[in-house]
């Protein structure tokens, strides 16, 4: 946390509005795209949690890179990758009962049928189960996967792989907790 605070100091001194820098140029490019990936999956009526899925996405991709510098990735424990899905799907419900207000949000649970109401409510704990246990799985498993490379050839070889498992499976994992995420709540406001 403490590189992050670090680096979001120095990323936004001195900006400008008349004479950008090329740093300025940079971060205003990465905001925009992250802005307009997230759009596109929300659609229209989810713009208001753009801001939460870019954090998210970030986070979460930092976090599953940060093993290659030797630390420990926070998705590696359980207890993150839960706070990560109660909190997403906190949001989801959220904003179902922002779009549609209560009543209609509490029918919702019967629909197509009201025989279906038990399955409805209990995807309410499903879904939050599936993005904590996926993040998490992927996450350990590329750990222990590493770790047995490193300890059957410890030289050169676990080079390509941690580009594999660090970075590459890294952000594919992020992208997917928050595709998903996305997906919950276009359907909960649309």
């Amino acid at each position: 946390m403490a590189v992050f605070t670090l680096l979001c100091i120095v990323l936004v001194r001195n900006l400008s509005v008349n004479n950008p820098g090329k740093k300025q140029l940079l971060l205003e490019t990465a905001v925009t795209s992250l802005n307009h990936m997230f759009e596109d999956m929300l659609g229209e009526n989810g713009k208001d949690y753009v801001i939460y899925m870019s954090t998210v996405i970030i986070y979460i991709g930092i976090s599953n890179i940060i093993g290659i510098f030797g630390f420990k990735p926070p998705t590696k424990d359980l207890n993150v990758t839960a706070a990560l899905a109660i909190m997403s799907i906190l949001l989801i419900e959220g904003a179902g009962v922002r779009a549609k207000g209560v009543k209609k949000w509490l029918h919702s649970f019967m629909e197509p049928i009201a025989v279906i109401l038990p399955i409805n409510i209990l995807e309410l704990f499903i879904r939050p189960l599936s993005l904590c246990m996926r993040l998490f799985g992927n996450v350990v498993g590329a750990f222990v996967v590493m770790k047995l490379i490193e300890k059957i050839v410890p030289v050169a070889l676990p080079i390509p792989f941690s580009c594999y498992f660090d970075i590459f499976d890294g952000f594919i994992q992020a992208y997917v907790f928050v595709f998903l995420t996305s997906l919950f709540i276009k359907e909960q406001v649309e």
